[in-house]
């Protein structure tokens, strides 16, 4: 039987069934697109409505929250936020450069600005966008060429535009106009999403009523509150409660990328120096939320104050205390000899908790026929100065401690010559004379001489001084330990360590003992004497009491931080070794002897060391030393069994030896008189 061959189809009628399937295909597609497209449009309607208001919401951020407010140990408040009226712009979506330029000569119409604001270069750029034409002749064919060529750019181009603008045109301008140009600079400073301040000063009502009644046609403009700090004590303590950021300035540019980090706006204000800087984590507010949906304003989250401190300070000690400088420093600068002195500085510790109670320093400026006295209680941290005396605690105790002069010994105060330099000695020969007493009268000898055994020195009068150089690492260590020399702790931005030097010549050891080498903050003399008080441990003094989460009304939230005390070091050495000091520190205030005498009343039972030393000024600012000046300092605490405070008082260039008159201010023993008095009569 034959097989019957099958016929192949045809290359056309296997199209036309791929063509079939296609339109099949496509013919459900359809048909499911269109059951979405139902359901999308009909049966789920609502829903995908509150889905596309929900992608169009935007949030918006109060302008700015209110700071934490600042209060003294006793919780009176010190510092608090006055809400302010401000006019602000936000850039709408769309708007042109037009439209922007009309809304400025709007409001230029109905707000009073201060022109001085008004940079030139603002100026020209704004008469640019005004007259576009003019600014476009003052380019020539060849320079617009040059864009083409890649030789010069658009903004080059600019540049050229407004460097050829002539006084003369920018003179045509009237007031209105440079109003206008000064509002369109500021709707445009900074990044265009952003909230602009447009004037943040002096509002008055009738600007804020014209801003209100007419924000529909104002596009973009409102009247936004903001805060100033309030001083509830005017200038009392101001310097170190630091300063904030102004309206206008915003985050400082220095520092504008480590705030942005920290998801701050540029127009936010922050914490500039001292207590407002050093605490800017706690005291910086929450701003409020909102979100606008179909232009409808909500209330997402509540704004927050910042957190509320309490600080170590008594205010009411404070006030004394500067009220006290002030006098002794206009009553100083008006006796003999005080033609370079200016200026007087003290600070009251709690020696126990570090604690800084008071803090002053207040300065005599020239005015006319008289001074003018100014503040100057930051320098307590950044002006060091050549103390004298008050280091012979320290000193001594290093003598002890090394093992190379005995408690109670006696040794001969006469005065010391090392070959090829000047005699060294005390303030008279003062014969044989033991430990105490060498505190009490203030020996510098009795310092030399122990200061050469820990130098393993053999002294012959007139001769060479050959020291081992270690004795100098040995004494710096000490008084590093005590906090001289070093940084103190203290919870403020900056402070000063004073000069040093690398020299280790013999006479600079002895200089060094005596005070007369290196210098040293007020700020420092305060750690030193509470470590001393302390038997050697030394703490960090501190500002900080305690942190309280923020509350509404007036009435302080829980505590959510406490400052806690901060040991620093503790001097190992024996206590018989502190004690000697202290006896002697007794000495220089009560011993028949003692040249401490009226530093305290009797009755408040205070210790201390007084210091004088010779100081140098440069007078003429040339860089040059030229005058040589007497300062002195005293450091001490009260009573002396029980100690409950702590005092140092320092008088910089209080007199000056090349001087007719023989004659030094008693100012730094009046001064930590009157403010011992004031503190245990409280």
């Amino acid at each position: 039987m034959k097989k019957t061959k099958r016929k192949k189809p045809s290359m056309k009628r296997v199209f036309l069934n791929r063509i079939l399937v296609l339109k099949i295909l496509l013919g459900v597609l359809f048909v499911v697109l269109f059951i979405q497209l139902y359901d999308v449009m009909y049966i789920k309607r609502n829903t995908y409505q509150e889905k596309l208001k929900h992608l169009q919401k935007t949030i918006i951020y109060q302008d700015e929250a209110p700071r934490g407010r600042i209060y003294d140990r006793n919780y009176q408040l010190l510092v608090d936020n006055q809400e302010i009226l401000t006019i602000t712009y936000q850039k709408p979506k769309k708007i042109t450069i037009k439209e922007e330029i009309d809304l400025a000569y709007t409001i230029a119409n109905h707000i009073q600005l201060d022109l001085s604001k008004l940079y030139e270069r603002n100026l020209k750029e704004f008469y640019l966008l005004l007259y576009p034409k003019v600014a476009n002749s003052k380019i020539t064919k060849e320079e617009y060429a040059k864009v083409d060529e890649r030789k010069l750019t658009l903004s080059d181009i600019e540049n050229l535009k407004i460097s050829r603008i002539t006084t003369e045109e920018l003179e045509k301008l009237s007031e209105l106009d440079k109003k206008a140009a000064l509002i369109y600079y500021l709707m445009n400073k900074g990044y265009s999403y952003e909230i602009k301040k447009i004037k943040t000063k002096e509002v008055t009502d009738e600007e804020i009523a014209y801003i209100v009644e007419n924000m529909d046609n104002l596009s973009g403009f409102k009247i936004s509150s903001s805060y100033d700090r309030v001083y509830l004590y005017q200038d009392t303590f101001k310097s170190l409660l630091g300063n904030i950021s102004t309206i206008e300035q915003g985050l400082p540019m220095e520092l504008k990328d480590y705030y942005l980090e920290k998801g701050y706006s540029l127009n936010d204000r922050v914490g500039l120096s001292y207590l407002e800087k050093q605490y800017e984590d706690e005291l910086k507010g929450q701003k409020a939320v909102y979100e606008l949906v179909n232009n409808e304003l909500t209330l997402a989250k509540e704004g927050i104050r910042g957190n509320d401190l309490v600080l170590t300070i008594d205010i009411n000690l404070q006030k004394e205390v500067e009220k006290i400088l002030e006098e002794e420093v206009l009553l100083t600068k008006n006796q003999a000899n005080t033609k370079f002195y200016n200026r007087s500085f003290a600070v009251i510790q709690d020696p126990k908790t570090g604690d800084i109670l008071a803090m002053s320093g207040k300065q005599a400026i020239k005015s006319g026929n008289g001074y003018t006295i100014v503040d100057c209680t930051t320098m307590i941290l950044t002006s060091p100065m050549t103390v004298g005396s008050v280091v012979k605690g320290a000193s001594l105790l290093t003598g002890y401690d090394q093992g190379v002069v005995k408690i109670g010994e006696y040794l001969l105060d006469e005065c010391i010559k090392i070959q090829s330099t000047p005699k060294k000695c005390s303030w008279k020969t003062l014969g044989n004379i033991n430990d105490i007493e060498a505190l009490a009268l203030s020996s510098n000898v009795y310092q030399f001489k122990v200061a050469m055994r820990v130098a393993k020195a053999n002294y012959q009068y007139d001769r060479p001084l050959v020291i081992d150089e270690g004795a100098f690492d040995i004494y710096r260590k000490m008084y590093h330990n005590f906090g001289l020399g070093v940084k103190t702790g203290i919870d403020l931005p900056i402070e000063s360590i004073g000069y040093t030097s690398d020299s280790r010549a013999p006479g600079h050891l002895l200089d060094y003992v005596m005070g007369q080498f290196e210098t040293y903050t007020p700020l420092q003399l305060s750690q030193y004497i509470t470590t001393m008080v302390n038997n050697g441990e030394r703490i960090a003094p501190h500002l900080l009491l305690r942190i309280h989460q923020s509350k509404e009304g007036h009435e302080l939230g829980e505590v959510i931080a406490e400052y806690e005390k901060k040991i620093l070091n503790q001097i190992d050495t024996k206590i018989e070794y502190f004690n000697r000091i202290k006896q002697g520190f007794y000495a220089v205030t009560h011993a028949s002897y003692g040249i401490g005498h009226g530093y305290f009343s009797n009755q408040n039972k205070g210790a201390g060391k007084t210091g004088t030393s010779e100081s140098f000024l440069d007078t003429d600012g040339d860089g040059v030393i030229d005058q040589e000046t007497i300062s002195t300092a005293f450091v001490g605490y009260a009573p002396f069994d029980e100690p409950k405070m702590t005092i140092v008082v320092t008088s910089p260039d209080v007199s000056y030896p090349s001087s007719r008159v023989d004659y030094t201010s008693m100012v730094t023993r009046r001064i930590t008189k009157r403010i011992t008095d004031y503190y245990f009569a409280r």
